[in-house]
């Protein structure tokens, strides 16, 4: 199944169930347009669907450390061993926040919120787990 975007009320939903303070980690699985899909009565030079995440990433990987957080891995995906055959992934990025409070001032800030033309544009397919690190 195709979703990009956070399910209506998902956010809202979350803040209620867990402890907003606690740090978080989110696990993003990316999966690229060949072309950006900008909405017609863009501005922005066409493009890959990579090329367009990068525009966002300038953007959102600096708000992420302005909102006290940290890209912890990002990799290049290869290949589903235990999944559905039509969900591929072309990139896997963790991201650590000091809290779900943070990472909600992070998206909810006007510069971020610009940039979300260039991730929406970008992405096939998409899903952002927030998970919690549990020590060894």
């Amino acid at each position: 199944m195709r979703t990009i975007d956070p399910k209506p009320g998902a956010i809202k939903e979350l803040m209620q169930s867990v402890n907003p303070e606690a740090p978080i980690v989110m696990i993003n699985l990316l999966k690229f347009n060949a072309q950006a899909q900008y909405p017609t009565d863009s501005d922005h030079d066409s493009c890959t669907g990579a090329e367009a995440y990068a525009r966002y990433s300038a953007v959102a990987f600096e708000r992420i450390k302005q909102a006290g957080g940290s890209v912890s891995f990002m990799s290049t995906c290869m290949g589903t061993l235990i999944g559905p055959d039509d969900e591929t992934w072309d990139k896997a990025i963790l991201v650590k926040y000091p809290s779900f409070k943070a990472f909600i001032g992070m998206i909810m800030a006007e510069e971020y919120q610009a940039a979300s033309v260039h991730r929406t544009a970008s992405m096939e397919n998409a899903r952002l787990i927030m998970s919690e690190e549990l020590e060894n």
